[in-house]
């Protein structure tokens, strides 16, 4: 199947730019087929990605579609109530996207020198205690966090968004519920998964 056939469908544009910074590091191929394949849904609204994709595939295309969904405040275990063949639904572990950009090491290396060590441990260990607890990443409000005026926003001088971070993110740093959905997206592309590529960017003087 080829990738005009193929529709991401996201909630919003943050989600969107996250997803395409996260495809750039992981393979300049992908990000390319990826190019345009882009719906955005405007909220956690899945009947409107089914909508577009009748429309899409109206008079016998073929195509496939995958729906990424933040978990927000439902359990792992609901069901979503509509189906579509050839549309798949894939939603976050995590409460939001926003969480699996909140590694670290990667933030440091956005940042450079802006914020000088100390002052950047400190503040990890005040917006990010517990970096080993799953349970925490699965709770915590990230959206709230990485708003452009939130609590890491404004303690780091509004140097940072979640789409610079996922930018900056180097393949290790991957979370594997973020590996599997590019799985996903590969699968549903008919694409041979290329291997991860670590794509080096020069920082800005």
């Amino acid at each position: 199947m080829g990738s005009q056939n193929f529709f991401l469908y996201v909630e919003g544009p943050r989600d969107g730019q996250i997803l395409r910074a996260w495809a750039r590091r992981m393979s300049p191929r992908l990000s390319q087929l990826l190019s345009g394949r882009l719906v955005i849904m405007g909220g956690r609204r899945p009947a409107r990605a089914i909508e577009h994709f009748r429309e899409e595939i109206r008079g016998g295309r073929q195509g496939h579609g995958l729906v990424v969904l933040d978990r927000d405040h439902h359990s792992e275990s609901d069901s979503l109530p509509l189906s579509e063949p050839g549309l798949e639904f894939f939603t976050w572990r995590r409460r939001h996207i926003e969480s699996y950009v909140l590694v670290p090491s990667a933030i440091q290396r956005l940042l450079g020198t802006a914020v000088d060590a100390a002052q950047f441990s400190r503040l990890m260990n005040d917006h990010l205690p517990h970096l080993d607890d799953e349970d925490f990443y699965r709770q915590l409000d990230a959206k709230r966090l990485l708003r452009p005026n939130g609590p890491l926003a404004r303690d780091l001088g509004g140097q940072i968004s979640a789409s610079s971070i996922a930018g900056c993110m180097l393949p290790h740093e991957f979370h594997s519920d973020v590996i599997e959905l590019y799985g996903r997206i590969e699968s549903a592309m008919g694409l041979t998964p290329p291997k991860l590529q670590v794509v080096r960017r020069t920082r800005r003087a």
